[in-house]
């Protein structure tokens, strides 16, 4: 198995620490500011200025994270469903000027919908349609500005659910994400396939992958080799993908960016 190369996530003011270790390898790079929508409440263009300094030099693959704190893309209200929409057009707008080919947003799925949706005839048509109300126009400035939106798993129990969605919209500019910690955790709370069937559910859907690791209880976001999953698994079936996806490990302490890496590293997956 050849070992893939990685990157990590962080906000803008953490690039300098670990500038050597992405830009001597054009590692790939997700800015996490972007996940407060107040960056784009003022002046975003400042920001984007700011994140241009930061990243003078980098030549990886660059994505963010998009808003989500009160952002559910399956929003029963209408008024808010087209906030929602101006909030991730504008986020895609400041993605797009700071050359960035990717924003993350996430999935509305959960146990809840797996248990309920046959329940009430149409639920799952009326949330689908719900779905496309907040992101059409959004895909539609995504298609124009470049940027593709991968949909990350969160508390997803089946992957084929989240993919028959971003498959409903039939478009370049919709692909997938996994969070391996997400579907481990998943997998311990709601009965969800390991993180390898998320991933391979995928297959050449996905373009994004956030590598976390836990303990089965919390959404811990610890380097891999602290918790609980099967890395070899993982990387097993990222070798069978043939769509490239970006590799970025998520921690909550950066500080742990190496020793996730060397981790990895050490057991031949990544380079």
């Amino acid at each position: 198995m050849t070992p893939l190369r990685i990157g990590a996530c962080m906000k803008v003011d953490e690039i300098a620490d670990h500038r050597d270790w992405l830009f001597d390898a054009d590692r790939d790079l997700e800015l996490q500011d972007f996940i407060f929508s107040d960056v784009f409440a003022g002046d975003p263009g400042g920001f984007v200025e700011a994140a241009k300094s930061a990243l003078d030099g980098f030549r990886g693959r660059l994505g963010v994270h998009g808003p989500f704190y009160g952002l559910d893309i399956d929003n029963p209200d209408p008024d808010m469903r087209a906030l929602i929409t101006s909030k991730f057009i504008a986020a895609v707008d400041a993605a797009a000027a700071l050359g960035a080919w990717q924003m993350v947003v996430h999935s509305p799925y959960d146990l809840w919908y797996r248990q309920n949706r046959l329940c009430v005839p149409g639920y799952e048509d009326k949330e689908l349609t719900r779905i496309h109300a907040v992101l059409d126009p959004v895909v539609v400035r995504a298609e124009d500005q470049g940027v593709t939106l991968v949909i990350e798993n969160i508390q997803d129990v089946d992957p084929e659910t989240r993919r028959a969605m971003v498959a409903d919209f039939g478009s370049p500019a919709m692909a997938l994400s996994v969070d391996t910690g997400h579907a481990h955790l998943a997998r311990r709370m709601s009965g969800a396939p390991p993180v390898d069937y998320f991933l391979r559910d995928a297959g050449d859907m996905l373009r994004h992958v956030h590598l976390q690791d836990l303990d089965g209880y919390a959404d811990r976001h610890w380097p891999p080799g602290e918790g609980e999953i099967e890395w070899q698994a993982v990387f097993r079936a990222l070798a069978d993908c043939g769509s490239n996806p970006h590799l970025v490990l998520e921690l909550r302490n950066k500080a742990d960016i190496l020793k996730g890496f060397a981790y990895l590293r050490d057991l031949g997956l990544v380079c």
